[in-house]
């Protein structure tokens, strides 16, 4: 076995960036959440209706597209609950987006079953394939890693340039990173706070949507459960590690990509000596390992968690 020649294959590295893109999405839009002061843990659910929700809109004829339009608004749609429940109503965010989750799978999976009550196996529908740039796609090992990439992995990396530029360049970034560390200062300037946070939420889950959708519309092409496995979970810890900012955001995300990708390519070359459960946890045990080292020094928005109320102080 060579590591080494693993690590610098252009396919370990196209996959990587193909595992990361759901990530990319969720991560981001965790990160918008909590740049606001909310945290989000209904994302675990939005991408499992961003997921449903696409996939069923390509499937009845809306094209792939649509479909993205659709995962979008589903996640917008549980992203609103969250953020009634916890801005105006000041309701713990834990247990709201816990609610969140169960509530958006449970109607997912209803939906599911609804829309087709007696299919054994999932339809399939075209999913997002591989775009083909002339001489790009054709140069050696960045031809294979990045240029090979369906439609959905470059609309992650544009997001990422689009949330930093947002941020760091507009005075909408500047408001949503004022409402997380001092909403009274937001509200002096005769802001609403409830409307920026809100706006927040609502805007950062349908950008999670998006991430369930590129599982069943570009990585597969059919709808199952159980297929989000956990990767919201990963995206909330995530954006401690890229310390609330987008560009270690996605880097994060590449580097869990890399982990998972690796432990496949691994279990393959020694499989048979060690328990598969082993390689399965390591890129979960990677993550925990750099969160802790990273996460000691992250400054986070000072409003986080923290429910506000116009009036008090």
């Amino acid at each position: 076995m060579d590591i080494l020649q693993i690590l610098i294959s252009d396919s370990f590295w196209a996959a990587a960036i193909r595992i990361a893109t759901p990530l990319i999405f969720g991560v981001l839009g965790a990160l918008i959440c909590e740049k606001a002061g909310v945290l989000n843990l209904g994302i675990e659910g939005i991408f499992v209706a961003g997921a449903m929700a696409g996939w069923l809109a390509v499937w009845v004829g809306t094209g792939l597209w649509g479909g993205l339009i659709v995962a979008a608004l589903a996640g917008g749609f549980f992203g609103l609950i969250h953020a009634i429940l916890t801005v105006p109503l000041g309701l713990s965010q834990h247990v709201s987006g816990l609610g969140v989750t169960m509530f958006a799978t449970s109607v997912s999976y209803f939906a599911y079953r609804t829309a087709l009550p007696s299919v054994s196996s999932p339809p399939r529908i075209e999913p997002f394939r591989a775009l083909d740039i002339p001489i790009l796609s054709d140069l050696p090992f960045l031809g294979t890693a990045l240029f090979q990439q369906t439609t959905m992995t470059w609309l992650a990396f544009l997001l990422v340039g689009l949330v930093w530029w947002v941020f760091n360049r507009t005075p909408l970034g500047m408001v949503i990173r004022a409402v997380g560390d001092n909403p009274d200062a937001v509200d002096a300037q005769g802001l609403s706070v409830y409307a920026i946070r809100m706006g927040a939420i609502v805007v950062g889950s349908a950008i999670m949507a998006l991430g369930g959708a590129f599982l069943t519309m570009s990585a597969f092409d059919s709808f199952f459960f159980g297929m989000v496995n956990g990767r919201g979970w990963i995206c909330i810890a995530l954006v401690i590690f890229a310390s609330w900012r987008p560009g270690k955001a996605f880097l994060g995300a590449l580097l869990f990509g890399a982990f998972d990708a690796f432990q496949v390519r691994l279990q393959t070359e020694v499989g048979a000596l060690v328990p598969s459960q082993i390689f399965l946890m390591a890129p979960y045990v990677m993550s925990i390992i750099a969160l802790v080292i990273v996460a000691r020094r992250a400054e986070y928005p000072r409003a986080l968690l923290q429910p506000w109320f116009k009036g008090e102080r």
